[in-house]
C-alpha cells in the first residue's frame, strides 16, 4: 500500500469497527518502538519518524472512534517527537509505582508454579536465571517468557534472547567510548555502576549523553536498580545499576561474540597464539581481526586516538567471554605507580602465565616507528611496576608476560618483553 493508505490504516479500521459495533474501541499497540530501534540502527531513522508521527496522529489524537488506548515500548514518549501531538498520555515507567505487580511475574507465583510442577529444589536456579527485574520499588519480578519456557522444558536457558531484538544495544555498546566498554567489563565482572538516569529519552542523544545509554538498558532490562540514593544538594538521583540476572548476561556475551563473528578463525588463532606465547602467529592474526574488525566498533567520527580504543576495549571484552573459564581478567585499574591496560591473572597458576598488555597509539612526532611505540608502552610497563598486582598475589616474576601493542591506522604491532 502507499504511505497514505498505511498512515489512516488504524483510523479507518477504527471506524468499520465502531459503525459495526455501535461503541468506540479500544486500541492495544505492543512495542510501538520495536521499528523506531531498527530504523535508528539500520539508517531509515528519519523516514521512519516522519511517518510514524502521521500514524499514530490519525489513529490516537484525531480519531474520534477511539475510547482509550494501551502503548507499550521502552522509550518514554513525552519528549519523543513522533508523540509531539499527544498531549493526554499518561506514562508509566520502569520507576512507576501504578502497576508495578502486572509487567512480570512475582516471585511467589514463580515458585507456586514450580511446586506445582513438582520442582521445589529448582527455585534457587530459576531465581539466578530470571529474576532481578524492577518495577518502582517492586523488586524480585521475573521474565514472563523464559519461566513459561523453563516450565515447558525444565531447562535453564536464554529463552529471552530469541524474543526480542538486541541489535540497538549491540550497538550502542559496541561503537560506545571506551567509558562505556569499561562500565561493561565491570557489570559482566558481577560489578556494579553508578549513573544518572533519564527516562525521556530521545533516539538523537544516544550517541552523545553516555547516561542515556544506561537509561535505555535499564528500560529495556538488561540493567536493574540495585540502590538508588538522591542528593540533596543537587536534586538529582544516581543510581547504582547491575546486570539482570544470568540470562542477560549470557545475552550480553553472545553479542560480544557476535562482533568478531566475521574473523572468528583469526580471532580464535590470536587466543591460540597468546596462551602458546607465539608471537609471530599473535601479530599475524590481530592485524586480519584488526583489518577486518576495525571500522566496525567505529562510529564514523571518532578520531584517530579514539579508534584504536574502541577497537581494543571491544577486545578486551571478548577476551573476557573467551577466557572466563581460565583467567580473571580486569581493565584499566591501579597497580604499582600507574594504570595498566589489561591484565589477565590465572586461575590455574601451575600451568598458566600471568599476562599484561599495554596499548599505544604510534605517535609520529615522538617515535620513527610501531616498534619504537612498543618499546615505550613495554617500558610503561616496567616503569610503572604494573607487575605488583600479579606479584602481590603469589605469581612468580618469571611467569609473568608482558607485550606492548602499537597501533597506528588499522595497523598493529606487538612486542613481548625479553
Amino acid at each position: 500500500m502507499d504511505e497514505t493508505a498505511a498512515t489512516m490504516a488504524i483510523h479507518q479500521l477504527s471506524g468499520y469497527l465502531s459503525r459495526y459495533y455501535g461503541k468506540k474501541v479500544i486500541i492495544l499497540l505492543d512495542e510501538y518502538d520495536t521499528p523506531m530501534q531498527e530504523a535508528f540502527v539500520n539508517g531509515f531513522w528519519d523516514e521512519l519518524a516522519s511517518f510514524m508521527r502521521s500514524l499514530l496522529n490519525a489513529a490516537f489524537k484525531t480519531n474520534p472512534y477511539l475510547e482509550r488506548a494501551i502503548m507499550t515500548g521502552i522509550t518514554r514518549v513525552s519528549r519523543e517527537s513522533i508523540f509531539s501531538d499527544l498531549n493526554h498520555l499518561r506514562v508509566i515507567t520502569t520507576t512507576s509505582e501504578a502497576y508495578a505487580d502486572c509487567f512480570g511475574f512475582t516471585e511467589k507465583e514463580v515458585f507456586d508454579a514450580l511446586d506445582e510442577y513438582g520442582w521445589p529444589a529448582k527455585k534457587q536456579e530459576v531465581k539466578l536465571w530470571y529474576d532481578g527485574f524492577t518495577f518502582g520499588k517492586r523488586t524480585d519480578m521475573y521474565n514472563p517468557w523464559s519461566v513459561i519456557n523453563y516450565l515447558s522444558t525444565g531447562k535453564p536457558r536464554a529463552y529471552w534472547a530469541n524474543s526480542s531484538s538486541n541489535s540497538l544495544a549491540g550497538k550502542l555498546i559496541r561503537e560506545g567510548d571506551k567509558d562505556i566498554k569499561q562500565a561493561m567489563e565491570r557489570l559482566l565482572c558481577g560489578k556494579t555502576l553508578v549513573a544518572e538516569i533519564d527516562e525521556e529519552i530521545v533516539y538523537s542523544e544516544l550517541k552523545g549523553k553516555r547516561n542515556a545509554v544506561w537509561s535505555l538498558l535499564l528500560a529495556g532490562g538488561y540493567l536493574k536498580v540495585v540502590n538508588v540514593e538522591f542528593s540533596e544538594q543537587s536534586g538529582r538521583a544516581y543510581y547504582e545499576l547491575a546486570l539482570t540476572n544470568k540470562e542477560v548476561r549470557i545475552i550480553f556475551e553472545a553479542m560480544i561474540r557476535d562482533w568478531f563473528s566475521g574473523v572468528e578463525e583469526a580471532y580464535n588463532g590470536f587466543i591460540k597464539a597468546l596462551l602458546l606465547d607465539d608471537i609471530d602467529a599473535m601479530n599475524d592474526y590481530m592485524n586480519r581481526v584488526a583489518m577486518a574488525a576495525f571500522s566496525y566498533f567505529d562510529t564514523g567520527k571518532a578520531s584517530s586516538q579514539e579508534e584504536p580504543e574502541r577497537f581494543y576495549h571491544g577486545f578486551v571484552l571478548e577476551l573476557m567471554t573467551e577466557l572466563s573459564g581460565r583467567y580473571i581478567l580486569t581493565s584499566n585499574r591501579e597497580s604499582g605507580f600507574g594504570r595498566y591496560d589489561v591484565m589477565l591473572e590465572p586461575l590455574n597458576r601451575d600451568t598458566d602465565a600471568g599476562i599484561i598488555m599495554e596499548f599505544k597509539v604510534f605517535r609520529p612526532g615522538k617515535e620513527k616507528s610501531l616498534k619504537d611505540t612498543v618499546e615505550a608502552a613495554l617500558n610503561q610497563i616496567e616503569e610503572k611496576r604494573y607487575k605488583t598486582a600479579l606479584l602481590s598475589k603469589g605469581i612468580e616474576q618469571e611467569r609473568i608476560r608482558t607485550y606492548g601493542f602499537a597501533f597506528c591506522g588499522k595497523k598493529i604491532l606487538i612486542g613481548r618483553a625479553i
